[in-house]
């Protein structure tokens, strides 16, 4: 994309910003337009030197006449992103503070250690009713395990082949996932087993290309993907055999719950083991695969606030860390 698109002192920031959120795989067209506006706003008031200020924050941030809060919420969060970028080429620039996102509010639901084992009882316990042979059922135990086990997502699970499964080495390769990259996730002994376990089931299906290479790791008793839905509809069926009643209204408990108990509980863990939570947060950002240190942020501020009795024990650092970033704002610009 070339810079003459913008005109303002920003031009050159906004162009290599959308260019680094393109190489990680986002199209960008929305927020291109977004920056657009930001890039005409910041020439109309005359903005001259490097570093957004709170008075263009707090400006451009008022609502407009007929404007919906979900509009209002992206062109800040959008500001939001060019100043943090500008701020890590070393200026001083003033972060704003996102209103409540207008939506349905995203609330995870966090499984205790008790729920997790009841949902795999349940799962080993399961039986078709009918002879189906496009059921998703064969992979359910070990599918649930990985989820839980690893953090990955429901997507990137079904989408391993057999060739990014490394059962010696102990180790998964997770193919252009959610943010256009590739990552290896390391698995337990225990996990190994339960794959080896799975694979002695599967292979016996007369499948001539089952174990080839590029062929899915998962698949029903007739070879082929298995697809979300019918997971999906399995899953159901296990919360239900385990007793976890589904609360409704995008309140979970969801397949891809299993990914966000597994954060809280490996935060929550390594806070029991004395590790520094501080230097530990970096790795899980990059073990679940986000962009950001940000996103792992959201994941575990909201459960912060949602579940405290899982941060028992932590002597408040934990909260700590995540609001350090609002104390150091109130102080800046």
């Amino acid at each position: 994309m070339k810079s003459k698109l913008f005109r303002s002192i920003y031009a050159p920031y906004i162009t290599e910003f959308i260019e680094l959120r393109r190489r990680l795989g986002y199209k960008c067209k929305v927020e291109q337009n977004i920056f657009l506006r930001i890039d005409t706003f910041i020439l109309e008031h005359e903005n001259t030197h490097i570093g957004i200020t709170r008075e263009i924050t707090e400006k451009w941030a008022e609502k407009c006449n007929n404007e919906s809060d979900t509009t209002r919420y992206n062109r800040i969060i959008c500001l939001k992103k060019l100043s943090e970028h500008i701020r890590n080429q070393g200026f001083r620039s003033y972060i704003p503070q996102l209103p409540k996102y207008p939506g349905h509010p995203f609330i995870p639901y966090i499984y205790t250690h008790e729920e997790i084992n009841a949902i795999f009882k349940a799962c080993d316990g399961l039986r078709i009713k009918n002879k189906r042979m496009d059921t998703s059922l064969l992979i359910m135990p070990c599918l649930l395990r990985l989820l839980y086990g690893t953090g990955i997502r429901i997507g990137e699970a079904l989408s391993l082949k057999n060739e990014d499964v490394n059962i010696d080495s102990k180790y998964l390769t997770i193919r252009d996932s959610k943010n256009g990259k590739d990552r290896l996730i390391p698995i337990t002994n225990t996990l190994a087993d339960v794959f080896k376990e799975y694979l002695l089931n599967r292979n016996r299906i007369p499948v001539t290309y089952i174990n080839q290479n590029h062929s899915h790791f998962f698949v029903s008793p007739i070879g082929l993907p298995c697809k979300y839905d019918a997971v999906s509809g399995w899953f159901h069926k296990i919360l239900a055999q385990a007793c976890i009643p589904l609360r409704g209204n995008r309140q979970g408990p969801r397949i891809h719950d299993l990914r966000h108990s597994f954060a809280c509980h490996s935060f929550v863990k390594l806070s029991d083991d004395g590790a520094d939570l501080y230097c530990s947060w970096p790795y899980l950002s990059t073990y679940l695969g986000h962009e950001s240190l940000t996103m792992t942020e959201q994941y575990i501020r909201l459960t912060a606030q949602m579940y405290p009795e899982l941060l028992k024990g932590t002597d408040g650092l934990y909260v700590n860390i995540l609001h350090e970033d609002d104390d150091n704002q109130k102080e800046e610009l």
